[in-house]
């Protein structure tokens, strides 16, 4: 019955006050159809592997809590001995500062920029695997209970057959306008660098106390809102413009149709989610130049630099805000509001009060109940938005241990959320036979490759790592990371600056300068060669280089022994299938043998019988009577 099963569905699956329980996979297929029962499946066994990786997460995050204070890099930034002068951050509006006012920064580096992320990095990889893995025998699992071991996709292809030629103008249409998406996103970005840079000059020229005291958590935190706000009303424009395109394709089959539309869609919203990441982690604060000879794009604006801690604060968050902006307002507040939204306006339209409302649907139907909600529109969006969660759990996950710990929190809520959402708000639709998630699987695989390379060049060029290390063993003098926070910088003469360039108030801190200091490896103005990129940073970057290709093969290596090690059938369904087809093949061969029989006797009961008609039939004539005596 459909109403108790509907009701079961509501009581069992689609309430908050369950989330601890499992799903029931088996009642969600039996009521939406195998396709829908798959995307569920999917969803569980991704959240319930978010939970180690959690744990360890924050076990990480704890450990640089732990250790912030006997670290002795920040120590040194925060000792008000050192009186460290550093240059300006910004041309004319600002002025000389001391390093000891980045402390706080340099603390709360530490908490993601430890050893421990390193460990975290490599854990994440085989995490990935093994979530593969684990999904891949739990789809099998499915498979052999649905009776779906068998079943393959048949679509009958168009009518029509289009050439190359005739599909040559849309495939075309759409390289130029996917190109165009995606520098219409990079401008975005660009203008976004052009906003931190101005408003921090503005910040230091203001006469309020208050935001000359907080320019950079000021710069970083709004920036980053603008970013997640653009994201969102790209992500709305891009999916519309991916099913444009792909509708242009005229492809030849349903499959083809879903595969080309995700595949667009998943690219668009990928760079458009990503960008701004990748800027932060890779590109801001390697193209700066240096005091006297800085960068400048659009005319006057100067490349921003990064913090004394590194950019990885400011990596972590645009991430945090990014994570949690999209799953909150993209993810849970549209997916509650926006149906509440229409089912209140479908209300208005209604000349129906809500009392005959709950009277008329207390005499319908389950499907005639369901002609009053919402359409259902697939389960790509639902499939997306938690593809970029995994994106942003695994690819940058050096930067922001704490991401798998958002991740669960957010699914927990997500399962219930589509439940209610399937079971409550939206029509139930036609059901699909599907025996595994398609083109996800693929985009989930790669995904969890290219994080083995980004989370490698995160941690060896975006945070301090290498350059601790190389200190470490080869530059300290006893062995420790005493004056390294020294090593790392050098000096610059303030008579070098370029016309125009210097600072306004030159007198800010109370006193003259004539050699202030800047985060690069460089040589010293009074060397033969001022200025030069000096030994160390060529040491350095080789270093940084040799960690990310022994990173990346190390951890690739350990994935495929992962991924070898782990069958993809569980054995007890491999050795029930085993069996079921040795039963087959001797029923088969009963059948055969039965066949043989039964031919047997019936050629032995032609035989018996062709005697006896040789008697009775008409006498032969004399001229055969030879042939008579050899049928004896």
């Amino acid at each position: 019955n459909q109403e108790i099963t509907w009701s079961l569905l509501y009581e069992e699956w689609a309430s908050y006050s369950v989330f601890y329980k499992y799903q029931p996979i088996g009642l969600i297929r039996k009521y939406f159809g195998e396709k829908i029962g798959l995307y569920f499946a999917w969803l569980g066994v991704y959240t319930q592997m978010l939970i180690p990786a959690a744990i360890v997460g924050v076990i990480v995050f704890l450990y640089g809590c732990a250790t912030v204070d006997d670290n002795i890099p920040s120590m040194e930034i925060c000792d008000p001995r050192n009186n460290i002068t550093m240059c300006p951050l910004c041309d004319r509006a600002c002025s000389y500062w001391k390093l000891m006012t980045a402390c706080g920064t340099a603390r709360a580096s530490h908490l993601f920029d430890n050893p421990a992320t390193v460990f975290f990095s490599i854990f994440m990889a085989l995490w990935a695997v093994l979530f593969m893995e684990h999904w891949k025998r739990r789809q099998m699992r499915l498979n052999y209970i649905w009776d779906l071991t068998g079943f393959g996709e048949e679509e009958e292809g168009e009518k029509v057959k289009l050439t190359c030629t005739d599909r040559l103008p849309a495939y075309l249409t759409t390289v130029v306008t996917m190109c165009f998406m995606i520098a219409v996103t990079f401008a975005i970005v660009f203008g976004v660098i052009l906003y931190r840079i101005s408003i921090k000059a503005a910040l230091h020229i203001s006469n309020y106390p208050a935001a000359r005291s907080n320019i950079r958590a000021t710069v970083k935190t709004t920036a980053a809102i603008i970013n997640l706000i653009i994201i969102i009303i790209l992500d709305e424009i891009y999916a519309a413009i991916a099913r444009w395109l792909t509708t242009l394709e005229v492809p030849k089959t349903d499959k083809s149709f879903e595969e080309r539309l995700i595949f667009k869609t998943f690219i668009l919203k990928f760079v458009n989610a990503f960008t701004p990441i990748v800027y932060l982690a890779f590109f801001r604060g390697r193209l700066v130049g240096r005091p006297g000879n800085y960068l400048y794009v659009v005319g006057s604006y100067r490349m921003e630099e990064c913090a004394h801690a590194g950019c990885l604060m400011e990596l972590c968050i645009q991430l945090c805000i990014t994570m949690l902006g999209k799953q909150l307002i993209q993810n849970n507040l549209f997916e509650i509001g926006i149906p509440k939204l229409k089912k209140l306006l479908r209300r208005r339209k209604s000349e129906m009060d809500t009392k005959q409302e709950e009277e008329l649907n207390k005499t319908l139907q389950r499907h005639e109940k369901d002609h009053f909600l919402g359409p259902f529109v697939g389960l790509s969006p639902e499939y997306m938005e938690m593809i970029i969660q995994f994106g942003m759990v695994t690819l940058f996950v050096a930067s922001f241990p704490l991401a798998p710990l958002f991740a669960l929190l957010n699914n927990i809520i997500e399962i219930r959320l589509d439940a209610k959402k399937f079971v409550m708000e939206l029509r139930r639709p036609i059901a699909a036979k599907a025996k595994d998630i398609g083109i996800w699987y693929n985009l989930l695989r790669g995904l969890s490759k290219v994080a083995v390379i980004v989370n490698a060049f995160v941690i060896s060029f975006t945070s301090d790592f290498i350059p601790r290390l190389v200190y470490q063993y080869m530059y300290s003098p006893d062995g420790t990371m005493h004056g390294f926070i020294n090593h790392t910088l050098s000096y610059f003469n303030v008579s070098d600056f370029q016309p125009g360039t210097e600072p306004l108030q030159p007198m800010h801190l109370g006193y003259h300068v004539e050699i202030c200091r800047y985060k690069d490896y460089r040589e010293p103005p009074w060397s033969s060669t001022p200025y030069e990129l000096s030994k160390e940073f060529w040491a350095i970057l080789a270093a940084r280089l040799a960690f990310v290709i022994v990173f990346q093969n190390v951890v690739m290596l350990m994935s495929d022994f992962v991924d070898w090690l782990i069958p993809d059938i569980p054995k007890d369904i491999s050795l029930q299938i085993h069996k079921e087809k040795i039963l087959m093949v001797e029923l088969f061969m009963k059948e055969e043998q039965g066949k043989r029989l039964a031919a047997r006797d019936n050629h032995n009961q032609d035989n018996f019988t062709s005697p006896s008609s040789a008697d009775q039939s008409p006498p032969q004539p004399r001229s055969r009577p030879v042939s008579h005596a050899n049928c004896y």
